[in-house]
């Protein structure tokens, strides 16, 4: 693979990644009722958790990637 390909997967990766932990974080938080009863540990390694498995799926192949 050259650099271009490289990076390219790099960039989408990561941006699916971002997304996903947003949208984990987003929902665990959302499971409590209010604010002051956020387990913000669990909301941390949750969202960071499914940051590393996106990008581990990811490996697999990236659709927004043209081969």
């Amino acid at each position: 693979m050259d650099k271009s390909k490289i990076s390219k997967w790099f960039k989408a990766a990561g941006v699916r990644a971002i997304k996903t932990v947003a949208e984990t974080a987003a929902a665990t938080i959302g499971t409590s009722a209010v604010i002051s009863q956020v387990d913000w540990k669990l909301v941390v390694s949750a969202s960071l958790l499914s940051g590393l498995l996106s990008l581990l799926i990811s490996v697999k192949g990236l659709p927004e990637i043209k081969v």
